[in-house]
C-alpha cells in the first residue's frame, strides 16, 4: 500500500510539472531542447539549481539578457512550487 501511495504521489507531481511547463514548451520545446526565439540557452542542459535561479531572477528582474522583459512576464505568475516543478521536470 505504501508503494502505491508513493507512486501515485510521484505521478501526480510529474503531471503537475508537465502542466506547468506547457506554456514554456511553445518557445523552449517539449523537452527544453530549443534555443527559444533564437536567443536563449538550451534549458535542458541547465541544472535544476540554474533553472530555479534563472526563473527567480526573471521574476524579480535581476536576471536575463535580451529576452528579460518577455521572461519576466512569464515568470511573474509562477509560485516557488511551480518553479521547482519546472526545474525538476527539465533540469539535470
Amino acid at each position: 500500500m505504501k508503494k502505491i501511495v508513493i507512486l501515485s504521489t510521484l505521478l501526480a507531481c510529474s503531471l503537475f510539472a508537465t502542466d506547468v511547463y506547457k506554456k514554456c514548451a511553445g518557445c523552449h520545446g517539449a523537452n527544453g531542447e530549443k534555443v527559444a526565439l533564437g536567443k536563449s540557452k538550451i534549458i535542458k542542459d541547465m541544472t535544476k539549481a540554474e533553472i530555479v535561479a534563472a526563473m527567480k531572477g526573471y521574476k524579480d528582474g535581476s536576471y536575463g539578457g535580451p529576452m528579460k522583459g518577455l521572461m519576466k512576464g512569464q515568470a511573474a505568475p509562477l509560485s516557488d512550487a511551480d518553479i521547482e516543478a519546472i526545474a525538476n521536470f527539465i533540469g539535470k
